[in-house]
């Protein structure tokens, strides 16, 4: 569906997007994650149209962007991160305008406008001003608009910023919908990782403009040996003990926070137990403990070093 060719951006000296060269395929939802100023914006940017390249090459349906704009055009919607409606209309009328934009005729552009509130479930507030309604349906509108033209690629920049859990929690479940069953291919960036994880099979990891990892949750962190966490409670631990608890096989990172032991755990460590056992071994009096298996906040975290909001 998509294809990104050693894709680059660059302001001056300042390259922002670097060679990055992936591919998306038909049907998928593909999580683009990076912290702030990593440069997935731009990548956004330039797939939708708004930005150019600098170089290499965007290619849809295996047609190139570049050479072939409108009809790239015509199998996008795009979502941007801040809402892009006029708000004196109301949601039925921003759907007709935009319909009107996207080359519908006045009779297809009205029955598509009844098809995209359902979807969007907005119908009962089709007729009031969209300054006038919430920011989680402002939202749900701006999704609207880009399904006017029935896309089949979908891109989505951020779409849940700033709303109430429970539009977020619907734009979710129509996201997962479209895919499921209209075989819509979603491009999505988000601040918020367990989004990504709730719907992405695979994601890109940009930063400092270059893909630094390409993947499902569990390849990246096969590839990265991303570590699950242990957090140890405990009563009594003797002092010094510290070196110790680094050294347990298994252990790649210990940190003792007041009553609590937080272990870095090693992928080859197949029974915790072992790490418990051997704490107690040392002299700690244990009164319980908590096993996180790695997600994808964590992976994240240890590939760039970086939270994913910096």
């Amino acid at each position: 569906m998509l294809e990104l060719i050693d894709l680059t951006k660059q302001y001056g000296s300042d390259m922002v997007v670097d060679h990055i060269s992936l591919k998306v395929e038909d049907g998928e939802i593909f999580g683009l994650l990076g912290p702030n100023g990593a440069g997935k914006s731009t990548v956004v940017s330039m797939i939708s149209t708004v930005k150019a390249p600098t170089g290499g090459e965007i290619k849809i349906n295996g047609k190139s962007l570049r050479r072939f704009p409108m009809e790239a055009k015509k199998v996008m919607g795009i979502v941007p991160q801040d809402i892009a409606l006029y708000e004196a209309l109301s949601a039925k009328d921003n759907l007709e305008l935009f319909g009107s934009l996207y080359g519908l005729s006045r009779n297809e552009s009205k029955r598509r406008v009844e098809e995209v509130l359902d979807i969007i479930e907005l119908a009962d507030k089709k007729n009031q001003a969209v300054g006038e309604i919430s920011g989680g349906m402002k939202r749900r509108v701006n999704i609207g608009v880009a399904l006017m033209n029935n896309p089949e690629l979908l891109i989505l920049d951020e779409p849940t910023v700033g709303i109430d859990p429970q539009s977020r929690n619907h734009i979710l479940e129509t996201v997962k919908k479209l895919n499921k069953e209209k075989g819509m291919t979603v491009i999505y960036t988000s601040h918020y990782m367990e989004e990504v994880e709730f719907l992405c099979k695979r994601v890109a990891i940009i930063d400092n403009g270059k893909l630094i990892a390409l993947g499902t949750k569990e390849e990246l962190k096969d590839k990265m040996n991303a570590s699950d966490t242990l957090i140890v409670f405990f009563q009594y631990a003797p002092e010094g003990i510290f070196p110790e608890i680094s050294s347990i096989w298994g252990v790649e990172r210990a940190e003792i926070e007041s009553n609590k032991i937080r272990l870095l755990v090693h992928p080859a460590v197949k029974n915790v137990m072992d790490i418990i056992d051997r704490l107690r071994s040392i002299g700690i009096q244990i009164t319980g403990f908590k096993f996180e298996e790695v997600n994808l906040e964590s992976i994240f975290l240890q590939i760039t070093g970086k939270s994913l909001r910096e």
